[in-house]
């Protein structure tokens, strides 16, 4: 079967038309690629590894992040119960013992840590002696009974 060739120099057209089209599709493609790999170096900084790569190391960088931020929370935990047992409330409550002497000689301390427990240290000065008594608080309660003055020296401290 032979062709015109008329209808041959159609389908040379036709074939030449096909083939310039398929020429400009490759070159967008081209060009929508290179546009791609472009961004792609900027996400990169202009390593020569690829997207993949690059997603595989920011997770493992991601997750060297969260063991980090879990090893500072449990430090900042122990730092906590650490801070909870010093001692962080004091007052101090001086004041005569006795009428006859002056001058606020005598004094009491409480030293408390968050729980309200700790110790109250009363310095009882007199004109030829001076007396020291200690007395344990647990959770804002003394074991014993206190003083006005001792009692005085941990409602500030609780306050503080």
């Amino acid at each position: 079967m032979h062709l015109s060739a008329s209808a041959a120099g159609w389908i040379a057209i036709a074939a030449a038309a096909a083939a310039a089209l398929a020429l400009l599709f490759a070159l967008g493609c081209y060009l929508a690629l290179r546009r791609v790999r472009q961004a792609q170096l900027v996400l990169l900084g202009g390593g020569k590894s690829d997207l993949v790569d690059f997603a595989v190391s920011l997770q493992g960088r991601v997750d060297d992040l969260h063991r980090s931020v879990d090893e500072v929370a449990t430090g900042l935990g122990r730092i906590d119960r650490r801070v909870d047992d010093t001692v962080s409330k004091t007052a101090i409550v001086r004041y005569d013992a006795y009428e006859s002497s002056g001058g606020h000689q005598s004094a009491s301390v409480a030293l408390l840590d968050s729980a309200r427990t700790g110790v109250v240290l009363s310095a009882i000065q007199g004109r030829d002696y001076a007396r020291i008594y200690v007395k344990e608080i647990d959770r804002g309660r003394a074991s014993v009974a206190l003083s006005p003055e001792e009692l005085e020296a941990v409602e500030r401290a609780m306050a503080s």
